[in-house]
């Protein structure tokens, strides 16, 4: 019977075939280890020398790392393991023998582990950061499937820019300037006035030197739109998301949580309501934690940030920053001129901001105005203006980054671990 290592658990007792490769091995004297695997989990394979032809016993104890064989063996419950299975090996089909190996049993720095991402991908802890990210994208769309969103996916070629272009990668699309996109946001606010709740999910790009731990040049964002919505129905949808693909990581990823022995009462207690402060409590705190440079209309960095974080046990709030330091299309607060309808959501442990959304301005003359304010072309936004001239409604949106947020699960040291290929790091991959 061939199958995989994830399905074995429907065989015990029974003799399986798989496709592996070798991930590691250890042996002693007439007993050989192997750990195996197949891209759907890790598994022991146990071969013993009276049990298996003296061929076969020399393979085992010969064979070289990441080499490709197919396994035949009795699937054994065993408590010992993580996974909870083993395989008595009967025989062993060597596929092909890898030699040299680049990424071995020792420890590698992080930017040697980098330049080699296509295999650092078959290591069993980029394996669980892979899993459980997938989880949190499945976990995603079931959300917003069950809450009647419908998902329409932006350009990634874009001719305007949601948050200005100081940080927007150029190029030319044909005879005209064309950026890669920094958010699908204005074109999902258009989707929103069509279909009333949307949401997307797609890469987006930041042209912003930075080498902290926290920070991508690509990285991918779930971005919902909803017309008819205030900002704080958008909080308690924001707070519900995130809850929900925290509880899926935890029912559904159990085995690789512990791979990454992450503490998962940490994320246990991850539920609405999520605690809010405004941006001049944040002020006042930090100013009382002793960051003496921190003043009104200054934004937050990481410090800033990770110290209000580590005066919560879950995600929390800041509300209602200045409206100076945010974009131009945020609704202004209604009892005050100075700061607008927004909140970051910033998570616990030092990941910072998972989440940035407000409510959308839907005047059009306050609009305009907003757009002339920012020295923004009202020709190029003149489809954007539209929104506000046809039908115009409140409407509220967020952004949540992928990378920070499965950092934050997964308890990950640094944010280039959370993505597949990340193609811009200090060069270009080929």
């Amino acid at each position: 019977m061939k199958t995989t290592i994830a399905e074995v658990k429907n065989y015990v007792g029974q003799e399986v075939t798989i496709g592996a490769w070798l991930a590691n091995k250890r042996s002693s004297g007439k007993i050989a280890f192997l750990q195996l695997r197949d891209g759907s989990g890790f598994i022991q394979g146990v071969v013993v020398k009276a049990e298996v032809s003296e061929e076969v016993f020399k393979l085992a104890k010969s064979i070289t790392q990441e080499s490709s064989l197919y396994v035949t063996g009795i699937v054994r419950e065993d408590s010992r393991s993580p996974f909870g299975y083993e395989l008595g090996v009967t025989n062993i089909e060597l596929i092909h023998e890898a030699h040299d190996y680049p990424i071995t049993p020792k420890e590698h720095g992080t930017e040697f582990l980098m330049d080699h991402r296509h295999l650092w991908l078959r290591s069993k802890k980029q394996h669980a950061n892979m899993k459980i990210r997938n989880e949190i994208i499945r976990a995603t769309y079931e959300f917003f499937n069950k809450q009647g969103f419908i998902k329409i996916d932006p350009p990634i070629l874009t001719s305007s820019a949601p948050e200005g272009t100081t940080e927007l990668f150029h190029t030319k699309y044909f005879d005209e300037d064309a950026f890669l996109s920094q958010s699908g946001q204005l074109y999902m606010e258009a989707a929103a006035m069509a279909f009333g709740k949307v949401f997307s999910f797609g890469p987006t790009f930041r042209a912003e030197k930075s080498k902290t731990r926290r920070h991508l040049i690509e990285f991918w964002m779930i971005e919902p739109e909803m017309a008819f919505t205030s900002h704080e129905e958008s909080l308690e949808i924001q707070e519900q998301y995130v809850s929900y693909i925290v509880q899926s990581v935890l029912e559904n990823c159990a085995l690789e949580l512990k791979t990454l022995g992450r503490d998962i009462s940490k994320l246990e207690n991850v539920k609405p309501p999520f605690p809010r402060i405004t941006y001049d409590e944040a002020i006042k705190f930090l100013q009382e934690q002793g960051f003496e440079n921190i003043k009104w209309g200054d934004d937050f960095g990481a410090p800033h940030e990770t110290a209000i974080a580590n005066s919560f046990d879950k995600p929390v709030f800041i509300v209602n920053y200045p409206k100076d330091i945010k974009p131009f299309y945020m609704q202004p607060h209604p009892e005050r001129d100075d700061v607008v309808l927004c909140a970051d959501l910033i998570a616990p442990e030092g990941y910072g901001e998972i989440i940035g959304g407000s409510e959308r301005i839907h005047d059009y003359e306050l609009m305009k105005s907003a757009l002339e304010k920012h020295n923004l072309s009202l020709d190029a936004y003149g489809w954007y203006l539209d929104l506000c001239k046809y039908g115009a409604v409140p409407h509220s949106g967020f952004g949540l980054g992928l990378e920070r947020t499965v950092a934050w699960i997964t308890g990950t040291e640094h944010v280039r671990e959370t993505i597949p290929f990340p193609r811009l790091l200090n060069r270009l991959w080929p």
